[in-house]
């Protein structure tokens, strides 16, 4: 019957398998409420596989994208690929987590995802992003309309520029997408003098 269900979503592996996910935490659920007593579904097979770690934004995809886009969706690139940051932290970036150190500026952050603790150095590129706000501004990052950002629209705003730009998949033959950013931070993180560790508690 569970399998029967889960052919519905056949079509989209991602689909198939985040509506096992959920039917695995209702069973969960329903076990630790007494409802039932075993659950044979713990292990359901998943069909998605993705492996993006290739993936990243080199500097004359950035460019491409940024010699043609609003000023929100080229602060949102950059910073983006100077810090490494999802887009749920990215879009609650204030200018209160901007600390000035004896070694230059750093941003402190507790990431969304873990709520850890980390320290990103402010990079060139994310210096002019951050003194370009508007000083009555608490948001470093904001849309069009200068409001707070939403995921879906970040992600959006950010595909249709990238197509415009010629980076479309059907051009390149691969999706670029705005968490595939985090690559590209990476690396200039690593370059800046972070160690690895260091790198991972931004990540």
């Amino acid at each position: 019957k569970v399998n029967k269900w889960r052919e519905g979503w056949i079509h989209s592996p991602k689909q198939f398998d985040y509506a096992s996910s959920v039917l695995v935490a209702l069973f969960r659920a329903t076990i630790n409420e007494g409802y039932i007593a075993s659950n044979n579904c713990q292990r359901l097979e998943k069909l998605y596989e993705a492996d993006r770690s290739g993936i990243v934004w080199a500097p004359s995809d950035i460019e491409k994208v940024v010699s043609i886009c609003p000023d929100w969706i080229r602060r949102l690139l950059i910073a983006a690929t100077e810090t490494g940051l999802r887009i749920g932290d990215l879009k609650k970036l204030g200018r209160n987590q901007i600390e000035v150190t004896p070694m230059g500026r750093r941003i402190r952050v507790r990431t969304n995802k873990r709520g850890v603790p980390a320290y990103i150095p402010v990079m060139p590129r994310m210096v002019e992003v951050i003194d370009s706000t508007p000083k009555d501004r608490l948001l470093i990052l904001t849309n069009a309309t200068g409001h707070a950002l939403t995921e879906h629209r970040a992600s959006e705003g950010l595909r249709q520029w990238r197509d415009k730009a010629g980076l479309d998949p059907d051009t390149i033959g691969y999706d670029l997408r705005l968490n595939d950013a985090r690559g590209t931070a990476a690396t200039r993180l690593l370059r800046a003098g972070l160690t690895l560790a260091q790198i991972a508690a931004c990540m």
